[in-house]
């Protein structure tokens, strides 16, 4: 019998189906969440964690809660390998699938790379959607090393990895409430919550909808490859339980 070849999975698809299978709870603190994963050599591991610390305290990044897995353990479907360390970080997919949860009907459309200008997002500059691409839009533009998060950091202005999605007008007061949530527990990548029917950072959004754009959870491994650190990333690579992640402050 011939073996029939794997078919291929565009991003959106993968995006609804991790949607689906999120059981955070933001209130109680319990429940699963998506990650991104990094792979980094265990000699740069501590130097890797202090670029992570600071994207994260500037608010460039999802959250401050990660895991470090080591050589031999296993996160999803990848084996770390002797001489490296993996590190799970929060993935901004986390919150569409809480939103879902919570009765919003949320509309992941791309990711992209924002221009931020004196400390203020201005427009997308480079987009890829998740219907066009088998690979997570911000793996690619990453890839592509015109991100410059360090540059941000040091003078306030910018390029940095975020995301947009789409939601009806009529769920914004259920929006901001469990948004609300999610900053309270810790999740607080959101950088602009567009007006209904308003362009949001010079895209257009579809009628009876507004835009709500989410900072990319791989900027922290965007700024570690500008620093020069060998860093192999996977974006939206496994669901794991938040009792088993740790605040980054506890870890360096």
């Amino acid at each position: 019998m011939i073996k029939q070849p794997n078919r291929v999975q565009f991003t959106s698809s993968r995006i609804e189906d991790l949607m689906y299978r999120t059981t955070f709870d933001p209130v109680n603190m319990t429940g699963e969440l998506i990650v991104n994963q990094s792979l980094v050599k265990e000699k740069d591991l501590e130097a890797v964690l202090e670029v992570y610390n600071l994207v994260i305290r500037s608010g460039l990044s999802v959250s401050p809660f990660l895991k470090i897995i080591k050589s031999g353990e296993t996160i999803g479907d990848l084996k770390i390998a002797q001489g490296d360390v993996g590190i799970a970080t929060v993935c901004s997919i986390t919150i569409d699938g809480v939103l879902l949860k919570g009765g919003v009907m949320i509309n992941p459309r791309f990711g992209g790379v924002v221009q931020i200008k004196n400390g203020q997002p201005v427009r997308f500059t480079d987009v890829v959607t998740y219907a066009s691409t088998t690979i997570d839009p911000l793996e690619v533009l990453m890839s592509q090393d015109i991100t410059s998060v360090t540059k941000m950091l040091r003078t306030g202005s910018g390029k940095i990895l975020a995301n947009l999605r789409e939601a009806p007008l009529v769920a914004r007061d259920d929006i901001d409430h469990i948004l609300s949530d999610l900053m309270e527990a810790g999740l607080s990548g959101i950088m602009e919550v567009g007006e209904p029917n308003t362009r949001v950072l010079d895209v257009p959004v579809e009628r009876d909808h507004l835009g709500v754009v989410v900072i990319g959870g791989t900027n922290p491994m965007a700024m570690a490859k500008e620093q020069g650190f060998e860093i192999s990333t996977s974006a939206m690579s496994a669901l794991i339980g938040i009792d088993s992640m740790k605040h980054i402050e506890d870890l360096i």
